[in-house]
């Protein structure tokens, strides 16, 4: 089994994209705060929190979309390889 040449306090590539989107996400809602119509305030909150869900659902269908051609992509290399 391979061990990790990294400090166990380095984040990894998931962890940190993870921690700059949670970042992001407050900031986003700390200055919706300063928005002074409740109205509109209601509105960019419901606007923030269905474009993070949008996007979220949007990487995960490229990642199995990406998964499935380098899948593909195996299997041609080993049927190759076998003949």
């Amino acid at each position: 089994m391979a061990t990790s040449r990294l400090p166990p306090a380095t984040l990894t590539l998931k962890q940190f994209i993870r921690r700059q989107q949670v970042l992001l996400y407050r900031r986003i809602f700390q200055t919706i705060q300063q928005v002074p119509n409740d109205s509109d305030r209601k509105y960019l909150k419901d606007w923030a929190r269905e474009e993070f869900k949008r996007i979220q659902e949007d990487t995960i269908r490229m990642m199995i979309t990406q998964g499935n051609m380098q899948l593909k992509e195996l299997e041609k290399t080993l049927a190759l390889a076998k003949s």
